[in-house]
């Protein structure tokens, strides 16, 4: 009898709902630290550019519903809002759909350049196991942030004539500056991380995942933040000026993305009540694809407009997201 009330996989609500669970103003997230690695390709061609962005962009909403499947008890009391939780679609639906598209997206991308494969299967393998280091205080932000910072090197990789190799020749600077940059996705990702189990507090306290603010709680919690949130500042601004080709838009940028950055962290540090802490979440997310644009404006000043639109786009759709107080 359970089975009736899903949706069929062939109907519209089944996509609405699978949609809805993928959290689409989070693509931003993933779209933004790909198109770090993009922007370092030193002579993209368009198609491989275009063809290398789309599965990108589309990876975090994949990975997203995937690890939904395997975080339903605490999303029943944090997230009840969200359809799988709602029981409009069901995780065997949802596994198999979400695998079916990353499967899809490495596939594209290992046309563009083999290796990829390789940095594709590693992602999906850590998006499977990241449950079970989520519920540790130590492992969660740190699991979730390498799975994000192998974005930019696919990214990058999207160029055929790149060896992986190149990423330690810290001689040279393209290589330094390029390393630098996907550190700083590193922690600034781990920030959104740390940030986002705020909001989640009491949830994760009932059903056993013993997150950073559930063990240490609120205060260490929020200096755990500040450390990657400053982490992430330093290395973009190092991987700016190791580049050398500051220009007024990329440092304009990366100005306004640290007055946000540096505003949340206050209010984080204000606040007590796990049902405000969407605010501070919410611009750190605007911190971190600020923090990605401006390293792709300095390389590429010519993608401003087109940065400028990916940016409105991401705040339309955090704007209309169904739920307020999530992020």
């Amino acid at each position: 009898m359970a089975k009736n009330r899903y949706a069929s996989i062939l109907s519209i609500a089944f996509w609405e709902a699978f949609w809805s669970t993928m959290r689409p103003y989070l693509f931003f997230v993933s779209g933004a630290a790909g198109l770090v690695g993009l922007a370092f390709i030193e002579d993209p061609r368009v198609f491989r550019i275009v063809l290398g962005f789309i599965p990108l962009v589309l990876s975090y909403g994949l990975g997203q519903a995937l690890t939904d499947c395997f975080q339903m008890d605490t999303d029943a009391l944090s997230s009840p809002y969200r359809p799988l939780i709602k029981g409009m679609i069901s995780r065997k639906q949802v596994l198999s759909v979400s695998l079916a598209g990353l499967t899809l997206a490495i596939l594209i991308l290992t046309y563009l350049n083999p290796i990829i494969l390789v940095f594709g299967v590693l992602a999906v393998v850590g998006l499977l196991t990241y449950t079970t280091l989520k519920r540790t205080w130590w492992g969660g932000p740190l699991w979730n942030s390498w799975i994000v910072a192998l974005l930019p090197v696919m990214g990058r990789l999207v160029d055929r004539e790149y060896r992986v190799r190149q990423i330690l020749n810290l001689g040279d600077s393209p290589s330094l500056a390029f390393l630098l940059a996907v550190l700083a996705i590193f922690f600034g990702y781990a920030n959104f991380v740390v940030m986002g189990y705020f909001k989640d507090i009491s949830a994760d306290k009932e059903t056993g995942y013993r997150t950073f603010p559930v063990v240490f709680g609120w205060l260490p919690a929020a200096v755990y933040s500040d450390f990657t949130a400053i982490s992430a500042a330093f290395l973009t601004g190092w991987a700016m000026h190791s580049i050398g080709t500051l220009n007024i838009f990329g440092v304009g940028i990366f100005v306004a993305a640290l007055v946000i950055n540096a505003y949340a962290q206050i209010k984080i540090h204000q606040t007590r009540d796990e049902r405000k802490a969407h605010s501070p979440i919410a611009n750190i997310v605007r911190s971190f694809i600020l923090y990605c644009a401006a390293v792709v404006i300095t390389l590429k000043i010519d993608w401003l407009v087109f940065i400028v639109v990916f940016y409105i786009l991401f705040e339309v759709a955090l704007r209309f997201r169904p739920e307020k107080t999530q992020v």
